[in-house]
């Protein structure tokens, strides 16, 4: 292991399943796997296994994030992005997804590697990759009251587009 490898424990909780990996040197991310074939229609939200379960180390978090392909290319989206897997859990793993699409613009059954946003329903393989993972430090917060905290640090002013968008 190098200097910042961290060990995860994974069961397998289902047949044929493969393990996540990273798609080449240097990823954040490492792409996560369908461990099932899952059907997704317009406006349907929908938890789509994994086949894993892990054991984080106190102090981490996995992350679920969506794989921009996807949601460059599909009406498909990673509903709670990002998804927090916390060190304590340790049922299987599951990707919320949801397919924003209104309509259809088709009856066939649209892949996930479809191109274009296609509104429609898609079909999700087992062995589909479908989102990423990332792992993260999270620091515990400690609160500390005080009566303002105007004077602490320093106040940017604005919020919620008080910058413009140019």
């Amino acid at each position: 292991m190098h200097s910042n490898e961290v060990k995860i424990f994974v069961e397998i909780c289902r047949k044929g399943v493969t393990l996540p990996e990273y798609a080449r040197h240097g990823d954040a991310g490492m792409d996560i796997l369908a461990a099932e074939d899952v059907v997704i229609a317009p406006g349907e939200t929908v938890i789509i296994p994994t086949g894993l379960k892990v054991a984080i180390p106190e102090g981490f978090e996995l992350q679920v994030r969506p794989r921009s392909g996807i949601s460059y290319k599909t009406p498909l989206r990673v509903s709670n992005s990002p998804g927090t897997i916390d060190s304590g859990y340790r049922g299987e793993v599951g990707i919320i997804m949801t397919n924003t699409s209104s309509k259809k613009d088709t009856d066939d059954l649209l892949p996930i590697s479809s191109i274009g946003n296609i509104n429609g329903t898609y079909s999700i393989k087992k062995g589909d990759r479908v989102a990423q993972i990332t792992l993260q430090v999270v620091p515990q917060i400690v609160f500390e009251m005080v009566d303002s905290v105007q004077d602490i640090g320093m106040d940017r002013g604005g919020g919620f587009g008080s910058t413009g968008t140019k």
